[in-house]
């Protein structure tokens, strides 16, 4: 009786389940590949150069950098005091639709709007030492 009264439960909690594992952008199961990050990342490289500010700041380290503290570059207010931190979940966000993301950003870039690619840029960024 305990084991039907268990399965019943469970039966009842797993549709549950299943909304919140897809309702994330990047999940764990999908690092994202470097290599294909890194040809996607490709537009970027007119505003940021890897290692030092450009046209936009450096991006060495960005994931798990608090936004707008980059040392050196002259953020936007709005992206100053957004108070995001770049993890998997606002870099996702962000490089769907930056201007969606924070609105007033000086950035220009209308986003990726392929999910795969977006996921492999991530992992690009996150490579990036």
């Amino acid at each position: 009786m305990k084991h039907l009264r268990l399965v019943a439960a469970l039966a009842l909690l797993a549709p549950l389940a299943v909304p919140m594992a897809l309702a994330s952008p990047a999940r764990a199961q999908d690092a994202g590949d470097v290599a294909a990050g890194e040809k996607a990342f490709a537009p970027c490289k007119a505003c940021h150069q890897v290692g030092k500010n450009g046209v936009g700041p450096n991006l060495v380290g960005v994931a798990g950098r608090k936004a707008g503290t980059y040392e050196g570059y002259s953020y936007s207010a709005a992206l100053k005091n957004s108070g995001i931190t770049w993890d998997d979940a606002n870099l996702h966000e962000w490089l769907k639709n930056p201007k969606t993301k924070v609105p007033g950003t000086k950035m220009v870039f209308a986003g990726y709007p392929d999910d795969k690619k977006v996921t492999d840029v991530i992992a690009y960024l996150k490579s990036l030492k």
